[in-house]
């Protein structure tokens, strides 16, 4: 199965809460490869590749993020695969 790649846009209180840090966790747990990053709209982005149900799991996961977020809304949007080789937090 070829890899698939999602781009997440996060929107509510990610900023400051380790949803970063935790995303890398959670995508790394999952196999998946992309990045995390904090936006100046205070949102945060994530890229994402691998398999269709891992990125799902993932979609799930920034629904409600770390402890202490407050996720509002998750826009998501398949793309072009990338080829990313890891996954990293970017500022």
């Amino acid at each position: 199965m070829s890899p698939e790649h999602r781009t997440f846009h996060i929107h509510g209180r990610v900023q400051g809460v380790f949803f970063r840090q935790s995303a890398k966790q959670e995508a790394e747990r999952l196999g998946l490869h992309g990045y995390a990053q904090n936006n100046a709209d205070a949102t945060v982005t994530i890229e994402a590749e691998g398999p269709a149900e891992a990125l799902a799991a993932l979609e799930s996961w920034c629904r409600h993020g770390p402890p202490q977020a407050r996720v509002d809304r998750v826009e998501a949007q398949a793309g072009a695969v990338q080829g990313f080789t890891s996954f990293e937090i970017r500022r």
